[in-house]
This record gives C-alpha cells, sequence and structure tokens, in this order.
C-alpha cells in the first residue's frame, strides 16, 4: 500500500540504480553511501543550504572522512522533496538520508524501517507571504483565502500547526498544493491570496510582489520546521562503525560551524545555494547558530515529531499513527557527543520550545 501511495511522485526524481552492499577493501568502511536530500538543489555541482548536512555536503567532510577506506558518497538531490525520497527509502536505494518530519512520519507510518539519528536544520523557518496590496494582516485574516503549500512536506504541518494557534482549521482556508517555484510563480502574478514558505519569500518580498507578514520564530518554535538525518535500518545494523563515523562527522561540522565568529562563513557558504547570503542572515536574526545547528535528539525535536504524527493522522495524510519514541536512536548521537567532548555544548529545549538551562544528558 506504501509503495502504490508514492508511485505519483515517480516522475519527479530520477532513478536510481541498485547495488548490492559491496564492502571496501578495509572490511569496516562500505565501498558506496548513498545519502539521499530532500531538497533539488541548485548550481553545478548541486549544493543547498540551511542545516549542518548542507555544510557537510559543501565542504567534503564525509568524503574526507572515508577517502582512505576508498568509499564513495553519493549525495543523491530529488526536486520531488520529502515524499520522493521516501520512494526512495521504499525501494532500498538509499542509505541514509536528510528528510523533514511529515514525509518521514509518512513511511514510518508506512511501515518503512528507518532510525532518526541526529537533528540536522531544527526550528527552522516558516513565513506567510502575501501580494503587496492584500488586506491581509496577520493568520487571522486567511480565512477562505486561497493559500499556496508545498503538501507532503515539512511546510505542511508547521502551517497547519501555525493556522490552528490562530484560530484556523485547515477546512478554513483554500490550500493550494504548489511546490516553492510554482507557489511564488502565482504570488508574483495575484493568482494566490498568499503562500507558506521559507527564505525564498524574501526574494519575491525584494523585488516588490510580495510583503511577509508572518514568521514562526517570532511566533513560537513550536511553529518551525524540523529536519533530521535518518540511516535506514538495515544500513545502521549492518553498518554501525560506519554509521558512528558518519554522525561524528555531522558533529564535528555542527560544531565548527556553530561558533558565532564563523557567522559570516556559514551564510556566505550557504549562500552559494537556493538564495543569496543576506537571507540567510535575516532569517536568522536574534538567533544563535547553537539554536538552529544543533545536532541534539531534545524533548522540543521529540515532541514536535509526537505533534505531527498526530496531526498527519487526524489529517488522514496516513492510515495509522506512526510510533514516535522508538524511532530515535541515540545510540550513535551519544557516542559522538561522548567521544568529541560536546555533551554540555548545544542547549537543551522543552517540548513547549523553551530553553530549558539544563545540558543534554548522554546515556553511558
Amino acid at each position: 500500500m506504501l509503495k502504490r501511495s508514492f508511485l505519483r511522485h515517480a516522475a519527479a526524481w530520477p532513478l536510481i540504480a541498485v547495488a548490492p552492499r559491496l564492502l571496501a577493501a578495509s572490511g569496516d568502511a562500505p565501498s558506496v553511501i548513498r545519502i539521499g536530500v530532500a531538497t533539488g538543489g541548485v548550481g553545478n555541482p548541486v549544493r543547498f543550504g540551511g542545516s549542518s548536512a548542507a555544510l557537510v555536503h559543501s565542504t567534503g567532510a564525509l568524503e574526507e572522512e572515508f577517502k582512505a577506506d576508498g568509499t564513495k558518497i553519493e549525495w543523491v538531490f530529488f526536486k520531488g522533496a520529502g515524499p520522493a525520497v521516501n520512494e526512495a527509502l521504499v525501494n532500498k536505494q538509499l542509505d541514509l538520508a536528510w528528510q523533514g518530519d511529515l514525509p518521514s512520519i509518512v513511511h514510518r507510518a508506512g511501515g518503512v524501517k528507518t532510525r532518526i539519528i541526529a537533528g540536522s536544520g531544527v526550528r527552522n523557518g516558516l513565513y506567510l507571504a502575501v501580494p503587496p496590496d492584500s488586506t491581509v494582516k496577520r493568520i487571522e485574516d486567511l480565512r477562505g483565502k486561497r493559500i499556496a503549500l508545498y503538501k507532503g512536506t515539512n511546510l505542511h504541518l508547521a502551517a497547519v500547526r501555525a493556522l490552528a494557534a490562530h484560530g484556523l482549521k485547515e477546512s478554513d482556508v483554500r490550500l493550494i498544493n504548489l511546490d516553492l517555484p510554482g507557489a511564488q510563480a502565482a504570488l508574483a502574478t495575484k493568482d494566490i491570496d498568499g503562500a507558506f514558505g521559507y527564505v525564498e519569500l524574501f526574494v519575491l518580498r525584494d523585488k516588490g510582489v510580495a510583503k511577509v507578514i508572518y514568521s514562526a520564530s517570532e511566533d513560537s518554535f513550536k511553529y518551525t520546521r524540523q529536519t533530521v538525518l535518518l540511516a535506514s535500518d538495515d544500513f545502521a545494523r549492518s553498518q554501525p562503525k560506519a554509521t558512528q563515523r558518519i554522525v561524528n562527522t555531522l558533529l564535528k561540522v555542527a560544531r565548527r560551524y556553530s561558533d558565532e565568529s564563523r557567522r559570516d562563513e556559514v551564510f556566505q557558504e550557504w549562500g552559494k545555494a537556493e538564495v543569496a547570503e543576506k537571507y540567510w542572515r535575516e532569517d536568522f536574526i536574534g538567533q544563535p547558530l547553537r539554536t538552529r545547528l544543533s545536532p541534539l535528539l531534545d524533548p522540543f525535536l521529540v515532541q514536535r515529531y509526537k505533534d505531527s504524527a498526530e496531526q498527519a493522522l487526524a489529517l488522514k495524510l496516513v492510515r495509522s499513527k506512526a510510533e514516535i519514541d522508538h524511532w530515535f536512536d541515540r545510540s550513535f548521537l551519544d557516542t559522538a557527543l561522548r567521544e568529541l567532548k560536546l555533551e554540555n555544548y548545544w542547549p537543551v529545549y522543552e517540548a513547549n520550545g523553551e530553553v530549558s538551562g539544563k545540558q543534554v544528558a548522554v546515556a553511558r
């Protein structure tokens, strides 16, 4: 049933040859590690921005980590975003994936076996833009309006949560399913009354064809978007040493670029991707890098996935509720935090979105 439900996305992403899990000469690492990315990226070579995973990719950190083993790191970008990544996971064509909460909950509810092994791009922005002459000034004014939203992605549930917090059900708004380029085009031509999106909406604003009237991070972190690094259960079980090295590498990069002295460097690097450097800077105003580049699987992140699982079922996006607690595998993260002496570096956020002041509890 799950596989059939994903077929409508098949045209949106390239086919990947299914290769056997060959071992490199060392015997400790596979010959290839395949990482799915829930965005099409831009440029040649392809780049993406906004997360520690993006920095791992652009700096070649994994390629360097596995160079001596002869392991090839294969990054696969999906224009069909999270739903297309699910198709590849169903067909066992990926070992790891960088993916948002809703599409991963869909595959979890459908029985695809993965493990959430680290955060990568948490508390990401959600914005609402409307035409510049619109009378809409706040979310409460959206009742009956035509609003674009890329359904099935991690924008979807974050937007629904924000609507609910301001007294609107999904049915109170005419949600139109458009991908990000489609939404931007429709907003510019006033074919819609507004669009939920990310930093790409700042580009339209500066062109004078939209105004941004809502920011989730200025409202509550509970309405932001979450992305994580997942490993297929098969890969994590058969390649524990390689999985550990991947998580260690992610944490090294996240630590390096969580340092405020590297703020300019982070935005310059991301500015080579989807949008200009200045828009990433604006998205991060008032937020320490540690807040957004944290790899922690803390109570905040777990609760957002629990909320999303409830929402996905209530909205009939899944047929059964995804089990959340056992999905989070902290073993690799805990080991990396200990080995790199980073147990006390990133702040822990509570389920309500408030920083706790506590440090992460690492199993020993």
